[in-house]
């Protein structure tokens, strides 16, 4: 689970409008969009470039900007390479966004104490912020989907870098998060493989549990299970702390064993010691009957890239198995 990431870096050319837009959509091979959408849109690290009169000074987001899907330090160097004719360069306050799912205005409060910043929006916030600043903005959506302006809930402005502000975050976040949610329950997931094709199963199941952000993985490596009396077999295991009903995550889980008839391996999940039984996840006639139901589900719940992958790792498994 990802609690907190980089937004993108807002860079300001100062020039001539016309001649700045032609010659930045032409270095880019991108049209400008409204400014709001390039947020959306963006990934973390990625660079918006908006274009002012020479005579702005302020760093106050434009209506539109070029959303480059590269790195500030590579749009940089390509600005400062060309003939663009630009007078001067200025950059945003860097955007922090953090995830809080549940009592996001306790948790701003908290925030802001501990880091001596102000709340407001994100859209105050970046008209006030310079450069030196910080803005933490806070969403209830998990990180790695496209996070709107429509999807801050609030944020809030930090006169500090970026470093020092993102090294207090990284220490305090998690224990803010168990203050706020004191109800998070451990549980533990078991991968056995008959084929002992551990490490594509693993890599399923965690990019599941991180696509979906499911939890926190504090801990993990191998075992052993007793399936029958003088039998002992190894498994992988994983120790998930979540906030998720368990019986849902053994749910979503039980769509990876399983493609269409093709068995790829058991998982497991325990609470307290004690496993979740197939049979409490719902009415079926059978195994194959919930884990093609369960498939459909965590199919539908994945993103695309996440999606992509996890059917190559499979078709490659299939192909193995042939």
């Amino acid at each position: 689970m990802r609690l907190m990431r980089f937004g993108p870096t807002i860079v300001f050319l100062r020039g001539d409008l016309k001649k700045l837009e032609k010659k930045v959509a032409e270095l880019f091979s991108t049209p400008p969009i409204p400014t709001d959408e390039a947020i959306k849109k963006s990934h973390e690290f990625e660079t918006i470039i908006m274009i002012t009169e020479p005579g702005e000074s302020r760093t106050i987001p434009t209506e539109k900007g070029f959303l480059i899907h590269m790195g500030a330090q590579v749009v940089l160097a390509e600005l400062m390479n060309s003939d663009l004719p630009i007078e001067r360069v200025q950059v945003e306050s860097t955007i922090i966004l953090v995830h809080i799912p549940e009592k996001v205005d306790e948790a701003l409060k908290i925030l802001a104490e501990d880091l001596n910043g102000e709340i407001m929006t994100q859209e105050e916030a970046l008209e006030i912020g310079e450069a030196w600043d910080t803005v933490v903005s806070v969403t209830k959506k998990k990180l790695n989907c496209p996070i709107g302006p429509e999807d801050i809930e609030g944020a809030i402005l930090v006169r500090k870098d970026f470093l020092s502000v993102y090294r207090e975050l990284a220490i305090d976040l998690p224990v803010l998060l168990l203050k706020l949610l004191p109800e998070w329950k451990e549980i533990t997931i078991k991968v056995y493989d008959t084929d002992k094709r551990y490490e594509e199963n693993i890599e399923r199941l965690l990019l599941v549990i991180e696509d979906l952000d499911l939890g926190f993985v504090v801990g993990e490596g191998w075992d052993w299970d007793y399936p029958r009396p003088f039998m002992r077999v190894p498994v992988y295991k994983l120790k998930l702390l979540t906030w998720e009903d368990p019986v849902r995550v053994k749910f979503l889980l039980k769509g990876l064993e399983y493609r269409g008839y093709k068995r790829f391996c058991d998982i497991d999940v325990f609470v307290e010691g004690k496993k979740i039984d197939w049979v409490r996840l719902g009415k079926f006639d059978s195994k194959f009957e919930l884990a093609e139901k369960a498939r459909k589900e965590l199919e539908k719940q994945l993103s695309d890239e996440v999606r992509q992958k996890l059917h190559e790792i499979e078709e490659r498994l299939l192909r193995e198995e042939g």
